[in-house]
């Protein structure tokens, strides 16, 4: 058996070698096909399959809440704590976040990343360490004493590798900090907390009533639970909780646990999922072309495969040679692919990596490893044996009487082969119509995206951040008074149009608080009017980003922390909640109840409405939102905000912006003593803003220009082959006189009708297939009329040049030649 196995490969790879042509065009087709999902499935295996990188990783869940309204994964103090509470069901919770400090003990400030966590994270996630240990229960505490583990990659950079580093005192943020302990360089919590240069303890107070959203918590089911009982033992804790505190949970809300690799890849499942569908049908159309190459090739070689027969070759064993042959061709093909598809993926990663989770900076953690290599060996292997399967049946069935009579010129033309042929192409057609209306519908959303108005003019404008965390910015005085030395230093800067100071920039999150509107009776289901997004703003911050001022007035330098109290809405808010009233009349109080850093809230004159700004997306209708003075944030609030979140300076220039960063950093660095980061222009966080629908639109338009091409050649091929193998009827109906575009007019018409069935196929497929990718389209209808006509018109016209160059060759033959053929 194994010496049979040898003896088709060695024929197998003599055969391919003497037919170059075919092999490099069945080799490069299978490599297209098959290097694209390997590509793809790179990215599935390190974003959905790969377990987290943790201990006993499937029972790591993320706690959160669940409403009618969706999911809310954020954590707060109160919260963490009562999850604390369930540890019958949930061990080792443990909350965690991202932000930065500013390392103070050098010569200059120098930003630091940090991870915000408390003292059970470093247990639950495994962490090892390399020097020192990670933080005690009683460090954890709010008068625990300021502790801090460093990074393997500072301790290197910043304290030369120092062996004594244990015991020694740092300035973090002018505050001394003693280094208890130094990670691993193995550590990687990517995942959780991007890259972080030191770790710091939450110090969450026990009997804390906060309820503020500021961080994530995670937790280990205990031994023997089941999620679903951890899940029934957590919702019944709702009520304990609501009891506790009747304003914290609204109503229907529940507290939940989800598996945390679940948690991580909630909003890119269901994308890649329709990805791995798309790259299947390009695998699949190059399986047909294929095919039709192989079937072309078992034609011509109908008397080689019955001269086999007739000296005792058996069916099974002329099968086994020929299913051999593709099975080698698609492992050449899967080879190449493999190679192809890991250096394109790497390379679209590298430009744009759509903010896919766990793949790591620039997709570093996209590679080749088991799973993709046993994928692509399942899938060549799979492949060869689809695409050589009809090849195979069809030219082991040759009749031995009539194939070792016919001619070779007649050899092959008989109507199973061209059925199968044909069939073939029609599928080919009707796949590359599904794929093309996709990605038409992708780049339909891609241009909607490009022309909606996000409320803001993003030209010439940058930001950066600053972080300002210590003693002298606990107050909201302090940062008032260094943002306007800030602001006063850009505006001398040439150049520079305007600046402002801001906690959260345009499209890049923030915070969220409800309010109640003074004098106005509450609703029966809760205790407020309303929610929306709360950002803080300085003065001369509409001018930066030019937001219209639709009545009222803007901020100004006279609204201070002892003047009146003052909030600025946007129109959505004014809608929304005003549909009759003036809301210039009325005035808010935001947030008091909720989080104890708003107890000194004041009543808020509203005394401006401004235009919408698209916050959570261009894809996303702007909400209400509450833009406060900073001077007259209170000042817990102002301390529990540049604790967690840098300030962010905006600033609009007449010139290229990047031309002026260097000065602009200056003039803060003498304002304020601080370092600044993540300097971007607005033109870059809006198109990062859009990442994932560019990455999507450019798969998708690859894999449809894929499909069209492979359509196309082999709409040609086939068409060659029927003008081919029909020569000598063609020379006979010219020589008795049939015009040339009459025969033009024949090969036209066979091949037009495979396409127009192809393409009716095609269109009902993709109609009904349409509302899988509904909820990655922006301003175009999944069934959107225009695609729906526009590219089976375009699929038909390429259809109709691959037909007409052979119908074209087909009229020029010259009728003596052919018949001399015969």
């Amino acid at each position: 058996m194994i010496e049979s196995f040898f003896k088709d490969l060695r024929q197998s790879l003599r055969m391919f070698w003497q037919s170059r042509g075919f092999t490099a065009a069945a080799v490069a087709a299978l490599a297209l096909g098959i290097g694209a999902n390997t590509a793809i499935f790179s990215v599935v295996n390190a974003v959905l399959l790969k377990p987290v990188p943790f201990p006993d990783p499937d029972r790591l869940v993320l706690l959160q809440t669940t409403s009618p309204q969706g999911v809310n994964g954020g954590g707060s103090p109160a919260k963490f704590m009562h999850y604390r509470e369930q540890s019958e069901v949930i061990r080792d919770a443990a909350a965690f976040n991202t932000g930065v400090v500013n390392y103070t003990s050098g010569a200059f400030p120098e930003q630091l990343r940090s991870g915000r966590v408390s003292a059970d994270f470093f247990k639950l996630f495994g962490a090892p360490i390399l020097k020192g240990r990670t933080f005690s229960a009683e460090e954890d505490r709010p008068d625990g004493d300021r502790v801090v583990v460093l990074s393997y990659r500072v301790w290197a950079r910043r304290f030369d590798s120092d062996p004594d580093i244990i015991g020694k005192t740092i300035s973090l943020s002018s505050n001394p900090y003693t280094v208890i302990g130094v990670m691993d360089p193995s550590v990687d919590f990517q995942e959780l907390v991007p890259d972080p240069e030191v770790w710091l303890a939450f110090q969450f107070d026990p009997n804390t009533k906060d309820q503020g959203h500021y961080f994530r918590v995670a937790g280990r089911l205990a031994p023997g639970v089941s999620l679903e009982q951890a899940n029934a033992r957590l919702k019944l804790s709702s009520a304990d909780y609501t009891q506790k505190f009747p304003t914290a949970l609204g109503q229907n809300t529940v507290f939940e646990a989800q598996p945390l690799r679940e948690a991580l890849v909630t909003n890119v499942r269901s994308s890649l999922l329709v990805l791995v569908g798309a790259v299947s049908f390009v695998l699949l159309i190059a399986c047909a072309n294929v095919a039709n190459l192989l079937l072309v090739r078992a034609t011509g070689r109908r008397r080689e495969i019955a001269v086999r027969a007739a000296i005792g070759a058996g069916r099974g064993r002329i099968m086994r040679q020929l299913l051999t042959e593709s099975v080698v061709l698609s492992l050449a093909g899967g080879l190449l692919g493999t190679i192809l598809g890991f250096i394109g993926i790497r390379a679209l990663l590298a430009v744009n990596t759509a903010g896919l989770p766990r793949i790591g900076q620039d997709g570093s953690l996209v590679g080749v490893d088991w799973r993709v290599l046993l994928f692509t060996l399942a899938v060549s292997l799979g492949t060869g044996i689809i695409f050589g399967l009809i090849p195979a049946v069809q030219g082991s069935r040759a009749d031995l009487s009539s194939t070792l009579k016919e001619s070779a010129g007649r050899s092959g033309t008989g109507f199973r082969q061209n059925k199968a042929r044909s069939l073939l192409v029609v599928v080919e057609v009707a796949l590359a119509l599904i794929l093309l209306i996709g990605s038409a519908l992708l780049i339909r959303t891609a241009v909607a995206l490009g022309g909606v108005d996000p409320g803001f003019d993003a030209r010439n404008v940058l930001t950066m951040r600053m972080s300002l965390t210590g003693p002298r910015f606990l107050k909201s005085e302090g940062v008032e008074q260094m943002v306007r030395d800030g602001v006063e230093r850009l505006r001398a800067v040439p150049g520079v149009v305007a600046a402002s100071a801001t906690c959260c920039v345009p499209l890049q999150g923030g915070y969220g608080l409800p309010f109640v509107v003074v004098g106005r009776p509450l609703p029966p289901d809760g205790p407020f009017h309303g929610g929306g997004s709360w950002v803080t703003i300085s003065p001369g911050y509409f001018d930066v980003f030019k937001i219209p001022l639709k009545r009222g007035r803007a901020f100004t330098e006279r609204d201070t922390q002892q003047a009146p109290g003052v909030v600025i809405i946007n129109e959505t808010m004014a809608r929304r909640f005003w549909e009759k009233g003036d809301p210039l009349s009325d005035r808010l109080v935001i947030g008091r109840d909720v989080m104890r850093e708003f107890a000194a809230e004041p009543e808020r004159q509203i005394i401006g409405v401004v235009g919408d700004v698209r916050n959570g997306g261009l894809n996303n209708d702007p909400g209400p939102m509450m833009y406060i003075p900073q001077a007259q944030v209170p000042d817990a609030a102002n301390a529990l905000n540049v604790s967690l979140t840098p300030i962010s300076w905006v600033v609009r220039t007449q010139v290229e912006p990047r031309s002026v960063s260097e000065a602009i950093q200056e003039q803060l660095r003498q304002a304020s003593g601080l370092p600044v980061s993540n300097v971007r222009t607005m033109s870059e966080v809006v198109s990062t803003s859009t990442s994932r629908q560019q990455f999507n639109m450019w798969l998708m338009t690859v894999f449809g220009a894929c499909a069209l091409l492979l359509a196309a050649i082999g709409i040609y091929g086939l068409m060659a082959y029927s003008v081919e193998q029909r020569t000598q009827e063609i020379g006979i109906r010219l020589a008795l006189g049939a015009p040339a575009h009459q025969v033009k007019n024949m090969v036209v018409r066979q091949g037009m009708v495979l396409t127009i069935v192809g393409v009716a196929v095609g269109l009902v497929s993709a109609f009904l297939l349409s509302r899988f990718v509904a909820s990655f389209l922006f301003g175009v209808q999944a069934r959107d009329p225009l695609v729906f006509v526009v590219v089976p018109i375009v699929l038909t016209a390429v259809a109709f040049v691959a037909v007409w160059l052979p119908a074209r060759r087909a009229s020029r033959i010259d009728p003596i030649i052919a018949l001399r053929a015969e």
